[in-house]
């Protein structure tokens, strides 16, 4: 027979041990430690200004004002002196401007305000030939030349050179599809004067006039299944990976219309049109969507209905 403890009362047995701690059984078990924060990795960018500095280095930016604002600080420039950038060549090319991404490995070349010019011109056509885009901060300037233009006929006047007024009316602040507009309500037959700024020079680049040939391929994007920064204009910048070569051909096609039917080029707008006609079940919706999202553009219904067209004969949106 079991003898009774001092006050009578029978062992037990004891629960689980936790640090030591004796638990009753039964009870729940305590919550698992929250795991630590996964640490995104520190992205940090290569840049120089692109008629000659030492190289600096960059992170902590979303978009592209806070790029320039960043470009600016390591070379103790203001950020409105920062008029585009170019990814991995300091030479003012067209096809390798810096859009929405950035690749991982790209470098970055900063062209600056350089030298003011005017120029009058006198608007024999309807068409100027010019092609605008802007730098997403406050500055429209010119992308592309056709040859043969009116434009094309005045030396003076390069692919890179930021538009800062017309007929002394200034336009700093003015989004590239309104400066295309602007341009395209001129008289015909009425002079008017352009104040350009070229983008400062190195000295292997002075003298050069460039220009852009009639199709744009890649347009500075970087080749499919590389990793990218995203930049957008609300929201933080995202890692994600490269656009596809449907995306890609896709986007072209939509730079194409947006040329032909206002006179811009914009290749992140363009992929922004891409990706919305994608999940839009139809050319109505993708009407909806952009009216909703890029209403300011006021879009013409035979263009968005060339938009669906482009982006289905590429496999891209829904059908």
């Amino acid at each position: 027979m079991q003898r009774a403890g001092r006050h009578g009362r029978q062992p037990r047995e004891d629960g689980p041990m936790e640090n030591g701690v004796g638990q009753e059984p039964g009870a729940p078990e305590p919550p698992p430690a929250p795991r630590p924060p996964r640490v995104r990795p520190r992205l940090v960018f290569r840049t120089q200004l692109a008629h000659g500095s030492p190289t600096g280095r960059i992170e902590g930016f979303t978009n592209v004002k806070e790029l320039y604002g960043k470009i600016a600080e390591v070379f103790s420039i203001s950020p409105t002196e920062v008029r585009f950038c170019t990814l991995n060549t300091h030479k003012v090319d067209m096809q390798k401007l810096l859009g929405g991404q950035i690749g991982l490995e790209d470098f970055i070349f900063a062209h600056v305000r350089g030298e003011t010019k005017e120029v009058e011109v006198t608007k024999t056509e309807d068409a100027l030939g010019l092609t605008i885009t802007d730098n997403g901060a406050g500055y429209a300037f010119i992308k592309r030349i056709k040859e043969g233009s009116i434009i094309n006929r005045i030396q003076a006047v390069c692919v890179g050179d930021s538009i800062e007024a017309i007929n002394d009316h200034t336009i700093v602040g003015c989004r590239h599809y309104e400066v295309a507009r602007m341009l395209r309500e001129l008289p015909r037959a009425q002079p008017f004067t352009l104040r350009l700024v070229q983008p400062k020079k190195a000295f292997d680049m002075i003298g050069q006039r460039t220009r852009s040939s009639s199709k744009c391929p890649a347009e500075g994007r970087v080749a499919s299944g590389k990793e990218t920064l995203r930049l957008r204009a609300q929201g933080p910048a995202t890692l994600q990976e490269g656009p596809s070569a449907m995306e890609e051909e896709a986007a072209r096609h939509v730079d194409d219309l947006l040329e032909s039917y206002m006179g811009i080029r914009d290749s992140e707008l363009a992929a922004t049109m891409v990706e919305m006609a994608k999940q839009s079940p139809g050319a109505a919706d993708l009407a909806r969507g952009l009216d909703s999202v890029l209403g300011e553009f006021a879009f013409p219904p035979e263009f968005v209905a060339e938009v669906w067209t482009a982006v289905c004969s590429t496999g891209g949106a829904q059908e």
